[in-house]
């Protein structure tokens, strides 16, 4: 089963996402409190921890929200899933928007390791209906 390991936010732009207990979604918006919300069809980010392990082979102790990711997923191939995809996450429904993106400065990861898989590999929505989303909540495809 599929399921949220971790949500993070990040009061400002630039800035690694900080893990915290639970997040708000809002529709039109995205998370509550998070520097990258807005009405735009990038409003939550999402990253597979199987794609961040492949990085800890480099660099062990990455931590959680280091790719700006804003839920950190478990079981779920997220790359592969086409856009226009909704996925039942929490409370909420999301529709993928986008997957991958071009890294518009290097990381620290990217810096330090070489590679980043955030662009090939993270995955953007937006929110279709709002709640509240914690790690342990259930994923599902719809």
């Amino acid at each position: 089963m599929a399921r949220v390991a971790a949500v993070c936010v990040s009061k400002e732009k630039g800035t690694v996402k900080q893990p915290v207990p639970e997040i708000q979604l809002k529709k039109r918006h995205g998370i509550v409190g998070d520097a990258h919300a807005g009405d735009w069809h990038r409003q939550v980010s999402l990253l597979g921890n199987e794609s961040v392990d492949k990085m800890r082979k480099t660099l062990p102790n990455i931590p959680v929200g280091a790719f700006a990711e804003n839920i950190l997923t478990e079981g779920i191939d997220l790359p592969h899933l086409p856009i226009g995809t909704k996925l039942r996450v929490g409370e909420t429904l999301l529709e993928i928007t986008q997957i991958g993106k071009e890294c518009h400065a290097a990381c620290a990861i990217r810096k330090q390791v070489g590679d980043c898989v955030m662009p090939r590999e993270g995955v953007f929505a937006i929110v279709l209906e709002e709640g509240t989303v914690r790690g342990g909540d259930a994923i599902e495809i719809v």
